[in-house]
């Protein structure tokens, strides 16, 4: 695979959910492609350096990549505080992000240096959102989903932001599906990636899950004590063979 040190980068400004405006980061390889299509969703901590360095990762790699500043709505500032609000609030509904994903997928196709094909990518509440993503829309080609929390709901959890527990959408998943996860995460646990694994068996969708022990939630977390090495550098490679083979034109 060619490595394109060379990239630009930019913010662009997409209409999002509600025809609001927000603010997207952009990664693209040097060269006039055509190149395939990663949309970031990023996770609960926010539109943090971690999620601004995986675009460009993903840019190395020969990906045209934009990840959309979900919480833009809360405000400006340092990405921890924000997310502190969000969280203070109760969270962003899981339309308004469908929405606003909608809008950086639609960027992405808009561009004269994509093929054609687009993935998505999430972790943590990322991870969830773009499995919703996968079931509610049919403009992507593949779906990356990290250790997506709360995918299995309890009646209870539910409310008008999360109204609908997302392992009920799985028939109508629109695209292949590569699910990674630690065994020692709670969040979600062993027993919940079976439910989810189980559901996907049964609506006989197209989907891979790779599981690693000694790892927990959001061990691909350079920045934490979390963070596992081996295991997230394996798991990397599983993430690029799959996007590999789906999203080239």
């Amino acid at each position: 695979m060619a490595f394109y040190r060379g990239m630009t980068c930019e913010n662009v400004t997409l209409s999002g959910d509600g025809g609001t405006s927000i603010t997207a980061y952009v990664a693209k390889p040097e060269g006039p492609g055509p190149f395939p299509g990663v949309v970031l969703i990023h996770h609960l901590p926010g539109w943090s350096e971690l999620y601004i360095e995986t675009t460009r990762r993903f840019a190395h790699h020969g990906y045209l990549a934009i990840c959309a500043n979900l919480y833009e709505r809360s405000g400006p500032g340092d990405p921890d505080d924000v997310a502190a609000k969000v969280r203070a609030e109760g969270g962003v509904r899981d339309a308004q992000v469908v929405g606003d994903t909608a809008a950086a997928v639609a960027w992405m196709r808009a561009q004269a240096s994509h093929n054609g094909k687009v993935g998505l990518f999430g972790s943590c509440s990322g991870g969830r959102h773009a499995f919703i993503y996968a079931c509610q829309r049919s403009d992507i080609d593949a779906c990356a989903e990290l250790w997506g929390g709360r995918v299995v709901m309890e009646p209870g959890e539910l409310n008008a932001k999360t109204p609908v527990s997302p392992i009920d959408l799985t028939k109508d998943l629109s695209c292949p599906l590569i699910g990674i996860f630690g065994n020692e995460d709670r969040a979600p646990s062993p027993e919940q990636v079976n439910q989810h694994e189980a559901e996907l068996k049964k609506q006989g969708k197209d989907y891979e899950f790779h599981r690693y022990d000694g790892a927990g939630h959001g061990f691909f977390y350079w920045h934490r004590p979390i963070y596992r090495a081996e295991q997230a550098m394996d798991a990397w490679g599983k993430i690029f063979a799959f996007f590999g083979k789906k999203l080239a034109k």
